[in-house]
């Protein structure tokens, strides 16, 4: 400890509570930076080697800034939403042999006979493009003509825990990086006093911190977590964001001492990257005060705005609220925000295995606040650069389960829908059998998804690559495919 004690000595810190801080702090920051000395050398940022003209720096031409996730948790039924299937109503209460996903995993059966399951909601043709929509999303089908739809959308798990991982860090099972910290880790932030990465009330189940976690990549890029202030009603707050224990000026005086504590025991460790992202968090945490607390003002808005987004309304005010503070966190330079729909907990909201009705509850509480983000942000000139994403880690079956009420979950077929920055309007790419069952055609694997997101941002997913435990990572893995065919 002599070392130490000399070099603190040397910014001239004098009697007992300082002098309790500095070993203090150098006890702590040297088991901290011990901590992350521990972890990989930082690869080099793969964006920095672009070769493309006017690019800045990127592998390819951005037509998106930022990307806004609308995660409907549980598994939202394409068969009763944007998937339309005549035959699923011509052959309701029929009996029909199906490849069970869940069953294959649990028994091994090819397939099992099921009760086929018209939907209890009723199609109709929307916007110009006459797209076929029930009446579950009355507000989002408004939006159509600006939508791209993919019918063919397939994926890994057949249970909530791996998709809902596999659909944010691209794995099942492993301790890899989330779609959120990837982005941030790709092309950092456009706002220094924000965080690059946001996810607005995540699920404490089925991933949990892993949803929206750095894992092996730089901790500074993992999500920044919105909650529900339960203390202050229905307010969004970000945990210890500020304090009222101390005068600013006290504040200000015990984030110096700590930083430099930081940077003492920064300079005495090999892994300088690991601890600089230490220390970069730490300044983040330090600049957002202020700003963040700006952003998450939304009673500055006009009343006419609350209203677009229904809060205000007991059905929709929660999640109005979740999707108007995306605007603004948007509008403020976050990339990737994620609004989460699953009533905050672990119990997926959409997972309707019986009482399918019940997903009437849970469009009243997306359906305007989704249409009023599509509607605010087109209107201000913000779809242009920000990519809307709308989905569910999987789908749900065209016929009953166990011969009830509800529907099983789809891995193998589903509709996911985007909106904004690069995608083609009015465009559907993509189908699945004649019952909304399996994807056959057009079909999109969730890595494809990912790679067609990040070639949006202006990244080739190919070459957005981390080494760790003796191998290079990517958010795709050794998969993935670009769909070209609904770039604009």
């Amino acid at each position: 400890m002599s070392d130490r004690r000399a070099a603190v000595s040397e910014m001239e810190m004098s009697g007992g509570r300082r002098r309790w801080l500095q070993e203090v702090g150098c006890g702590f920051g040297a088991l901290a930076a011990s901590a992350l000395a521990q972890g990989p050398a930082c690869a080099a940022n793969s964006l920095i080697d672009s070769t493309t003209p006017g690019s800045a720096g990127l592998h390819l031409p951005a037509r998106a800034k930022r990307v806004i996730f609308l995660f409907m948790q549980g598994g939202v039924s394409q068969v009763d939403s944007f998937d339309h299937k005549p035959s699923l109503a011509k052959h309701h209460g029929q009996t029909k042999d199906f490849r069970d996903a869940r069953a294959l995993a649990n028994t091994g059966a090819l397939a099992t006979p099921q009760r086929i399951f018209g939907s209890p909601w009723k199609f109709a043709p929307q916007g110009r493009i006459g797209k076929w929509c029930t009446d579950l999303f009355p507000h989002i089908n408004k939006h159509v003509d600006d939508l791209c739809f993919l019918h063919g959308m397939h994926t890994e798990g057949v249970a909530h825990g791996p998709s809902t991982l596999f659909l944010h860090c691209g794995a099942t099972q492993q301790w890899r990086p989330s779609m959120g910290a990837w982005i941030q880790y790709g092309l950092g932030s456009e706002n220094l006093n924000l965080p690059g990465f946001v996810s607005i009330t995540p699920s404490i189940g089925n991933g949990g911190p892993r949803n929206y976690g750095a894992a092996f990549l730089p901790s500074k890029h993992q999500g920044t977590p919105i909650r529900v202030d339960a203390s202050r009603g229905k307010s969004l707050a970000i945990r210890h964001l500020s304090s009222d224990a101390h005068r600013p000026e006290i504040q200000q005086e015990r984030y110096d001492l700590i930083q430099q504590l930081n940077r003492l025991q920064h300079a005495q460790f090999q892994h300088a990257s690991d601890a600089e992202a230490m220390i970069a968090s730490m300044e983040t945490a330090w600049r957002m005060q202020q700003p963040a607390a700006d952003v998450l003002r939304l009673e500055e808005e006009s009343q006419a705005t609350l209203d677009l987004y229904g809060i205000g309304n007991p059905k929709t005010d929660l999640y109005g609220r979740k999707c108007l503070l995306a605007r603004r966190l948007a509008e403020a330079g976050v990339r990737f925000i994620q609004v989460n729909y699953g009533d905050d907990s672990a119990n997926p909201a959409w997972d309707q295995h019986s009482q399918l009705e019940k997903h009437q509850d849970h469009a009243l509480a997306t359906d305007q606040p989704v249409a009023g983000l599509l509607a605010d942000l087109k209107q201000r000139g913000l779809l242009e650069d920000t990519l809307v994403w709308w989905g569910s880690e999987f789908g749900r079956t065209p016929y009953a389960e166990k011969n009830g009420t509800g529907r099983d979950h789809n891995p193998g077929g589903f509709t996911v829908w985007l909106a904004g920055a690069g995608v083609k309007q009015g465009f559907a790419w993509g189908s699945t059998d004649e019952l909304g069952h399996l994807a056959i055609d057009q079909k999109v694997h969730m890595h494809d998804l990912h790679a067609t997101i990040l070639h949006l941002l202006g990244i080739d997913h190919l070459r957005l690559t981390y080494h760790h435990a003796g191998r290079d990572f990517r958010l795709t893995d050794v998969f993935g495919e670009v769909v070209h065919e609904i770039l604009a």
